[in-house]
């Protein structure tokens, strides 16, 4: 009991306004770094392209503030929940599912329209699905919870948060300001293909 009560009073320990700063700062800058040209950005720029930024980023932003919830609470054991080579497969396996659906609507131009609008409905969970499940034990979460066993945890996830918010609304408007000039159909299959790639480099993390 008493264990749990420490603990407990250190997950939601107040740190000094100096504190927030500091560690606050030194995770965003960190955690920034470490984002710039990852995957979950190139698919913010990639969804950005095609569908209204706004679902995209909010999307975004909700995986990342779940995920690093979870860092913060359940450390870096999270990832062990789940064998790795499943995760695995379920990464690869939503990504082809989005590759193999990107191809077929640039296939379907005709459509284009009603595409659109379908899109910009569900493009929020779509997000949503493939940056959770993309970055569920990633190198980002687990250093969200290693640094969270060291610092207080509530400035770390704030920090965190503020900074895959930055990284993904980085992505977002790179996609809306250079990748939508691509004529669409040329962007579907470039779209399509960019997420078969991610789902066969998927495979080869597998053990």
């Amino acid at each position: 009991m008493t264990n749990t009560l420490l603990d407990t009073e250190t997950l939601f320990a107040v740190p000094t306004l100096a504190e927030w700063f500091s560690v606050s700062g030194t995770t965003l800058v960190v955690i920034f770094l470490a984002e710039l040209g990852d995957k979950s950005q190139l698919v913010c720029m990639t969804l950005a392209a095609r569908h209204r930024p706004q679902p995209v980023f909010f999307g975004t932003l909700l995986a990342f503030i779940i995920l690093n919830i979870l860092a913060v609470v359940f450390g870096a054991t999270l990832s062990s929940w789940i064998p790795h080579n499943i995760m695995i497969y379920l990464v690869a396996a939503l990504f082809a599912l989005f590759g193999v659906q990107t191809l077929l609507a640039g296939e379907e131009e005709e459509e284009e329209e009603e595409v659109a609008v379908k899109s910009g409905r569900s493009i929020l969970i779509s997000a949503f699905l493939l940056i959770f499940i993309a970055e569920f034990g990633d190198k980002t979460q687990i250093a969200v919870a290693g640094m969270a066993s060291a610092a207080p945890p509530l400035a770390i996830w704030l920090g965190a948060t503020l900074a895959l918010a930055l990284s993904s609304a980085i992505g977002v408007v790179v996609g809306q300001r250079f990748l939508k000039r691509i004529p669409l159909n040329i962007l579907h299959k470039l779209a399509g293909i960019f997420f078969l790639v991610l789902a066969a480099l998927a495979l080869t993390q597998l053990d």
